[in-house]
Protein backbone atom coordinates (compact mmCIF):
# COMPACT_ATOMS: atom_id res chain seq x y z
CA UNK A 1 0.00 0.00 0.00
CA UNK A 2 1.49 3.39 -0.97
CA UNK A 3 2.20 5.96 1.69
CA UNK A 4 -0.18 8.85 2.18
CA UNK A 5 1.17 12.31 1.44
CA UNK A 6 1.57 13.16 5.16
CA UNK A 7 3.47 9.90 5.72
CA UNK A 8 5.63 10.53 2.66
CA UNK A 9 6.50 13.93 4.15
CA UNK A 10 7.20 12.38 7.55
CA UNK A 11 9.49 9.78 6.00
CA UNK A 12 11.27 12.42 3.93
CA UNK A 13 11.73 14.62 7.01
CA UNK A 14 13.09 11.75 9.10
CA UNK A 15 15.49 10.61 6.40
CA UNK A 16 16.61 14.19 5.77
CA UNK A 17 17.33 14.78 9.44
CA UNK A 18 19.23 11.49 9.64
CA UNK A 19 21.31 12.55 6.65
CA UNK A 20 22.02 15.94 8.23
CA UNK A 21 23.19 14.26 11.43
CA UNK A 22 25.43 11.90 9.48
CA UNK A 23 27.03 14.75 7.52
CA UNK A 24 27.54 16.77 10.71
CA UNK A 25 29.13 13.82 12.52
CA UNK A 26 31.52 13.25 9.61
CA UNK A 27 32.57 16.90 9.69
CA UNK A 28 33.01 16.79 13.47
CA UNK A 29 35.18 13.69 13.15
CA UNK A 30 37.45 15.64 10.81
CA UNK A 31 37.68 18.35 13.43
CA UNK A 32 38.45 15.74 16.09
CA UNK A 33 41.32 14.41 13.98
CA UNK A 34 42.77 17.89 13.60
CA UNK A 35 42.42 18.52 17.34
CA UNK A 36 44.21 15.27 18.08
CA UNK A 37 46.98 16.03 15.60
CA UNK A 38 47.41 19.44 17.26
CA UNK A 39 47.91 17.73 20.62
CA UNK A 40 44.50 18.58 22.03
CA UNK A 41 43.45 15.03 22.79
CA UNK A 42 41.01 15.98 25.56
CA UNK A 43 38.89 18.12 23.21
CA UNK A 44 39.26 15.57 20.41
CA UNK A 45 37.77 12.88 22.65
CA UNK A 46 34.91 15.20 23.64
CA UNK A 47 34.09 15.83 19.98
CA UNK A 48 34.21 12.08 19.29
CA UNK A 49 31.69 11.48 22.09
CA UNK A 50 29.41 14.10 20.51
CA UNK A 51 29.75 12.27 17.18
CA UNK A 52 28.75 8.99 18.80
CA UNK A 53 25.59 10.59 20.19
CA UNK A 54 24.80 12.06 16.79
CA UNK A 55 25.36 8.72 15.06
CA UNK A 56 22.98 7.03 17.51
CA UNK A 57 20.37 9.69 16.73
CA UNK A 58 20.93 9.17 13.01
CA UNK A 59 20.34 5.44 13.40
CA UNK A 60 17.17 6.04 15.41
CA UNK A 61 15.75 8.48 12.87
CA UNK A 62 16.53 6.07 10.03
CA UNK A 63 14.72 3.27 11.86
CA UNK A 64 11.71 5.54 12.39
CA UNK A 65 11.70 6.23 8.66
CA UNK A 66 11.74 2.50 7.97
CA UNK A 67 8.80 2.08 10.36
CA UNK A 68 6.88 4.79 8.49
CA UNK A 69 7.53 2.91 5.21
CA UNK A 70 6.34 -0.33 6.80
CA UNK A 71 3.17 1.34 8.05
CA UNK A 72 4.04 0.92 11.74
CA UNK A 73 4.18 4.68 12.28
CA UNK A 74 1.73 7.05 10.63
CA UNK A 75 1.25 10.79 10.75
CA UNK A 76 -2.21 11.66 11.92
CA UNK A 77 -4.02 13.96 9.57
CA UNK A 78 -5.17 17.04 11.42
CA UNK A 79 -8.60 18.56 10.72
Amino acid sequence: MPLTKPNQELNRDLQGLASDLKWSAVELMRIAVRLSEAGNEHDAQAVIRICQVMQAGEDKLSRYGEEVNAGSIARKQLP
